[in-house]
């Protein structure tokens, strides 16, 4: 019943899973929002910053169980916590101090702003174009929010190659996603057919969408570390952190040594 089918065929590996690959490449998303969870909760890194990395688990979530199912209701699981997750990184950019600068109304404002969204979509603009732009222009409003943040701050030159390099990273892994996320919809037909001759398990590399998930899931990420990098260093505790990478592939900020960000 949803508005959209992507290139991947459908019960082809699993009788139980439409998209199976689609739904599997989520699974880098779940990982890299539960890194980001448990190294802000065990270094009590603030409840805005985990709630970053809990936004960034429902897309995971949520993405899994649309690809999985196909179904209208999954879509807007998808799809919606992405506006979502855009909010809360620019209420974490806002709200940047120890102590709450505006109260309830940024929130609240924040809240209206995407209920209207969500409404609008929901009811009138059906239309998966006006959810991308929609998602676009949150997400861009909120770099450059953190960008003059970051311009803002006297901080080491260390810090201030990270602030560029994750920034950058979070570019290149996003719009690389949306490169590929384009040329599965342009060719799909050839992705088809150059899968059919090539065959199992080796078909999956050319899942396009998946790469998109995967490509995003790092971009996403990346672009979470650097709101939590101006976090740290706007209350003065950058130096005490270090990005890590789990197995190698996953990113996420740890503190050099334990300690509380009162």
């Amino acid at each position: 019943t949803s508005t959209l089918d992507w290139c991947e065929e459908n019960y082809v590996v699993s009788d139980y899973i439409a998209e199976f690959w689609n739904c599997l490449t989520n699974g880098m998303f779940v990982m890299m929002a539960a890194l980001g969870i448990y190294n802000a909760v065990i270094h009590k890194q603030g409840k805005r910053i985990i709630a970053c990395y809990v936004g960034l688990l429902f897309v995971g979530m949520g993405s899994a169980c649309f690809h999985a199912t196909l179904k209208y209701t999954t879509q807007l699981l998808d799809e919606l916590p992405m506006l979502y997750l855009c909010a809360i990184g620019f209420y974490s950019l806002v709200e940047i101090e120890k102590t709450v600068k505006y109260g309830w109304k940024l929130a609240a404002a924040l809240v209206s702003f995407q209920t209207a969204i969500t409404i609008t979509y929901l009811f009138w603009v059906q239309s998966p174009v006006f959810h991308q732009v929609a998602f676009a222009m949150t997400c861009c409003a909120g770099v450059a929010f953190g960008y003059r943040r970051q311009c803002e701050m006297t901080v080491s030159s260390r810090t201030r190659r990270m602030f560029h390099r994750l920034l950058l990273q979070g570019f290149l892994g996003m719009a690389s996603g949306f490169m590929v996320w384009n040329l599965d919809n342009i060719f799909c037909h050839h992705l088809r057919t150059y899968r059919a001759h090539i065959g199992a398990p080796l078909d999956a590399v050319l899942q396009l969408h998946g790469w998109w998930h995967i490509l995003t899931a790092y971009g996403s990420t990346y672009l979470l570390l650097w709101v939590h990098l101006t976090k740290l260093a706007r209350l003065g505790h950058d130096h005490l952190f270090t990005i890590r990478h789990f197995a190698g592939l996953f990113p996420y900020i740890t503190l050099k040594a334990p300690k509380k960000l009162d």
